[in-house]
């Protein structure tokens, strides 16, 4: 007898199966103290701590928008335009595409201005972003560790750059569930526009090894929102009922001898799919939006800009979606920084700004937190007439529920080079997302591969408390 037959004969294989998604299961601290907003599908069966928001939307600005040219006020650096760089800055430091070249000083390329009651220092390219200055905290001493593109969103993303770990979203989603039935409770929209667009990859909404209902599901900006949803041509939705029916008791019976979980992910999906029918059509259907709203975001509803797919996170918000994703591919400015910046930021700005005030006009910013950033910055140092990424300071802001507004965090050099006040490394960025979301980052965990995985991974991180209401 062979050895798989003998497995599947004895039901030693099943059992050892069953030992193993146990062990999966008691991997992650279900401890917890006081109530929480916990939906369907968590992991946890109360919060760590009370919460202070209920969801998340991350406005990702791919491409490593300049922090010298947004919100990192450096006017030293205008008087040193034009002069070499110190070498007692730069020698031995990590540099993409300037290895070897004569390195200057490139002054910001925009003004800035005090914005707001609190005077945050904002970039002139920003008119409308700046109206939201006292609800903001910018950080301005973020720091990563990867200089590429690719493997810097998957760091912002999962904390490392090995491929095919699971995303923050999917960490949020299998620690909390989702509170909606008929959407995902994690979803992406992209747009682009106003520099190179750098190429994103599913895999940074992916799940990982967590059990994939918890990955992120894209949703197109553009013509059929989810693909195959729709039924087919000549398929009435009681036909499609009876067929999403026969397929989950077909499913059912392999997996009550198999105890999978990818096969009670598969059930679940055929029936998100099956609700979605009518959800995704009621969602994207913008026939209930006041004109003066859909004017707010300076779009035309299904437009594919940013704006629209902004408008689009507010209602996925009001639906229980716990987790949103916006990209925004064009912000790599390697030539024409000048230029490249203003005609990015117009396409964002304003969608941006009438996000934030939109959910606050509907009492849902208190429960939201707004994290806008990039995966890295840009050199304080021209490439021609742009810059070049940059990994050791950079900016992010954050607004919402939770949320200090109103201030600046941590600052960089005066060449805005290293990050050297209050510096924020990306997982301190993620135990603090968690901590809003009030989970402790240090008791979420799964056990894969015999090691206990976190978002924050083994090295140190820390709740940026001092930015906390």
């Amino acid at each position: 007898m062979i050895r798989r037959t003998f497995l599947r004969r004895t039901g030693i294989g099943s059992i050892a199966l069953a030992s193993l998604l146990r062990a999966d299961q008691a991997g992650a601290d279900q401890t917890a103290a006081g109530p929480g907003n916990l939906g369907g599908g968590a992991l946890l069966s109360a919060n760590h701590h009370p919460p202070r928001v209920r969801r998340v939307i991350h406005l990702c600005m791919a491409g490593g928008p300049s922090h010298l040219e947004t919100f990192d006020y450096k006017p030293t650096l205008q008087k040193l335009d034009g002069k070499p760089m110190p070498k007692s800055v730069t020698e031995g430091q990590p540099i993409a595409q300037l290895q070897g070249r004569e390195l200057k000083v490139l002054g910001p390329q925009h003004q800035f201005k005090a914005s707001g009651e609190s005077g945050l220092m904002i970039s002139e390219v920003f008119p409308q972003i700046s109206g939201l200055a006292d609800q903001m905290c910018v950080i301005n001493s973020l720091h990563t560790e990867q200089i590429n593109h690719d493997p810097a969103h998957t760091f912002f993303n999962t904390g490392t750059a090995i491929s095919g770990r699971p995303s923050m979203g999917s960490w949020v989603l299998y620690g909390l569930g989702s509170e909606t039935e008929n959407l995902p409770g994690f979803i992406v929209l992209t747009s682009e526009g106003g520099g190179q667009s750098q190429p994103i990859s599913s895999r940074q909404w992916h799940s990982g090894f967590l059990p994939s209902r918890h990955q992120g599901v894209q949703m197109y900006s553009t013509g059929s929102p989810v693909h195959y949803v729709k039924n087919p041509n000549g398929v009435s939705d009681p036909l499609q009922r009876n067929v999403v029916d026969a397929v989950s008791k077909i499913n059912s019976l392999r997996d009550g001898s198999l105890q999978d979980p990818e096969i009670a992910t598969r059930l679940a999906a055929y029936e998100m799919a099956f609700r979605m029918q009518s959800s995704i059509p009621e969602l994207t259907d913008m026939s209930d939006e006041p004109q003066h709203v859909i004017d707010a975001y300076g779009c035309t509803p299904g437009d594919g800009s940013f704006g629209s797919n902004c408008l689009q996170a507010r209602r996925l918000a009001e639906r229980g979606v716990r987790f949103i994703q916006l990209y925004h591919r064009g912000w790599d400015h390697h030539g024409g920084v000048k230029n490249g910046v203003a005609t990015t930021a117009k396409l964002v700005d304003q969608g941006t700004a009438a996000l934030v005030k939109d959910l606050q006009q509907r009492g849902m910013l208190e429960e939201t937190l707004i994290v806008w950033g990039g995966e890295f910055g840009r050199t304080p140092m021209a490439q021609g007439s742009g810059r070049d990424h940059h990994i050791k300071g950079f900016s992010m802001w954050m607004a919402g529920g939770g949320i200090k507004g109103g201030m600046n965090y941590g600052q960089t050099d005066e060449f805005g080079y290293n990050a050297v006040e209050d510096k924020v490394h990306v997982r301190d960025f993620h135990a603090t997302m968690l901590h809003l979301l009030g989970i402790d980052h240090m008791r979420l965990s799964y056990k894969f591969q015999g090691l206990d995985f976190r978002l924050t991974g083994v090295e140190p991180a820390k709740v940026i408390k001092p930015i906390l209401a």
